[in-house]
């Protein structure tokens, strides 16, 4: 990330949020538009790749607090291409170096975690201000892989369970065909324009100076002079992989699953990014959710509800649990299975939740219809709409 990128790009404007968005409008706007660009739904659309990387970029500035502090700091100090905190440089052409302000401040993880700036704002900044208008001699430092974002879609039985999965993602890494050096024979020469550093510097003005990467060599401070067919020089390539990733048991619909150093590799010996997985969960057809305890709806009949009895309920995955009903059981009540829900992070299981549905048959006739006049007979003194009628005109 050059030092123009960091003062001039808007990565508000990049991630359509407004200056005050909250840390989860942002995060909100970033998932919705990696998926809308990521290489793997837009296969050799150099287009949409780019406007990927954008949004990475502005979401590993954004989406941590001090980054974020730090580069609206430095947009509201350079956001016109001069210091303006406190004039031009003082007798004798006095300047100060950014990197002695702001340096050491520790770099954070990329993407949904953080900004990935290493150094801090002197690493974006060092060489900005300097005696003669000249950036000095500098080496090309470390640089931490990008972070990936992938979804992945799980039966439910497996969210409750847990399970390895394939995951395919494709980032950016050394090109194998050169072993990174984007020259076919592997001996890139110096570039000559920046003479190695892979920074230039542009005078403002007296002892004023900004250092961008050299577009030559696109801040590499090497040209390739055989440019290797595969990633024209560039060194870098995409490199599509598959992993098998262990998704813990009792993960939630929605859950980011943060896994450190899988993400798309470093640059000049930089530590790798993070991989962060979105799991989506399927429904399941007879059994629901709610945090560590499953729910089920059991229909049982009258009798059963009015007289008591034992009731067979099934499990997810294991066999069925009696479950005894007391006499006079209400239509709704929810009872408890215990031992018999989803798999707690201590490896415990939460309950199964039963709901009592008393069914209705839809036609009676015959033995039944003789015994439910019967049974209406000698209940008709009983109202339970009394109560109700009581406690209305009370209110």
């Amino acid at each position: 990330m050059s030092t123009r990128d960091f003062v001039e790009k808007d990565y508000y404007k990049i991630l359509g949020v407004p200056k005050d968005a909250t840390e989860a409008e942002i995060k909100k706007a970033y998932r919705k538009l990696a998926r809308e660009f990521h290489p793997d739904a837009n296969k050799g659309d150099v287009a949409a790749e780019e406007r990927f990387k954008e949004v990475s970029e502005a979401n590993d500035v954004l989406s941590d607090p001090k980054r974020r502090k730090e580069y609206d700091e430095a947009r509201t100090l350079f956001g016109n291409g001069g210091y303006r905190a406190g004039g031009a440089a003082g007798p004798g052409g006095f300047s100060f170096d950014l990197g002695d302000l702001f340096g050491g401040a520790p770099g954070g993880p990329q993407g949904g975690a953080g900004g990935g700036f290493g150094g801090g704002l002197g690493d974006v900044f060092g060489g900005l201000f300097n005696r003669g208008g000249t950036a000095g001699p500098r080496t090309q430092a470390p640089r931490r892989g990008a972070d990936i974002e992938s979804d992945v879609t799980l039966s439910f039985m497996e969210a409750v369970e847990g399970a390895t999965v394939p995951l395919r993602m494709s980032s950016k890494a050394p090109c194998k065909a050169c072993a990174g050096t984007g020259d076919k024979n592997g001996t890139p020469r110096v570039c000559p324009t920046c003479v190695g550093t892979g920074q230039v510097s542009r005078s403002q003005g007296g002892s004023f100076a900004l250092s961008d990467p050299c577009r030559d060599c696109k801040g590499r401070g090497l040209i390739a002079q055989d440019p290797c067919d595969v990633c024209r020089g560039s060194g870098r390539a995409t490199s599509s992989r598959t992993m098998q990733v262990r998704i813990p048991a009792g993960v939630n619909d929605g859950q980011r699953i943060r896994l450190r150093g899988k993400g798309a590799p470093g640059e000049t010996g930089g530590p790798a990014g993070d991989l962060y997985v979105v799991v989506h969960v399927s429904t399941h057809a007879v059994f629901g959710r709610k945090g560590d305890n499953l729910t089920v709806t059991v229909p049982v009949t009258f009798p059963e509800a009015a007289l008591g009895g034992e009731v067979r309920v099934p499990t997810l995955g294991g066999p069925p649990v009696t479950l005894k009903l007391p006499p006079g059981t209400p239509n709704g009540r929810t009872m408890r299975a215990r031992g018999k829900g989803a798999v707690r992070k201590d490896g415990t299981r939460g309950d199964l939740l039963v709901t009592i549905e008393v069914a209705v048959p839809k036609e009676v006739d015959g033995k039944a219809l003789d015994a439910l006049e019967s049974y209406r007979e000698a209940t008709a003194d009983e109202d339970p709409r009394a109560e109700l009628f009581k406690a209305a005109k009370g209110a």
